[in-house]
């Protein structure tokens, strides 16, 4: 029973049955970006916008518009509703408003890696539906689903490693 044991065992200890548990091998760096399709088509095309530190001076933002917004340091910014993941005080934050008209389910693209929250007009952070990663080699880093009702909306970005992304919000219900 041990000649039989001896080998089983050495088998599991091998490298090859010990590879399922390495990190997946990094993707490979794009040699062409891609134009986003559909609803990220506006991607290509960014509008440069300076995002607010204050919630009531906040930039209004267009739905299926791209903007490529600079943002603040993080301390300088006055969040509307504490961010889930700030950042520390050397990232970079900005504030942004959205006047929605229609009320329905909005997706944000964002090309940054950074905290991104929709805070309600009567100023609570609302739960997301949905995360997902952009089209490969397409700069769109996130993309979050909201459900949002009529009302200026602030968007709140927060703990960004960069001082510019770009931010295209789609909807309502076109994703």
């Amino acid at each position: 029973m041990l000649r039989v044991l001896l080998p089983l065992l050495s088998l599991l200890s091998s490298p090859v049955l010990a590879q399922g548990d390495a990190p997946a091998p990094p993707k490979p760096a794009c040699a062409t970006p891609i134009v986003p399709t559909g609803a990220l088509a506006a991607w290509a095309n960014a509008t440069p916008l300076v995002a607010s530190g204050e919630g009531g001076s906040a930039p209004e933002l267009a739905a299926g518009k791209t903007v490529a917004v600079a943002l603040l340091p993080t301390p300088q910014v006055h969040f509307v509703a504490t961010p889930k993941k700030a950042g520390g005080p050397e990232g970079f934050s900005g504030l942004l408003a959205f006047e929605v008209k229609q009320a329905g389910t909005y997706r944000i693209a964002l090309g940054a890696a950074a905290w991104l929250d929709v805070v309600s007009p009567e100023g609570a952070a609302l739960t997301s539906l949905t995360h997902s990663h952009g089209p490969d080699c397409s700069g769109i880093r996130k993309m979050v689903d909201f459900e949002l009702t009529k009302g200026r909306h602030t968007i709140q970005i927060a703990g960004a490693p960069v001082a510019q992304a770009k931010l295209l919000i789609s909807g309502p219900d076109r994703r």
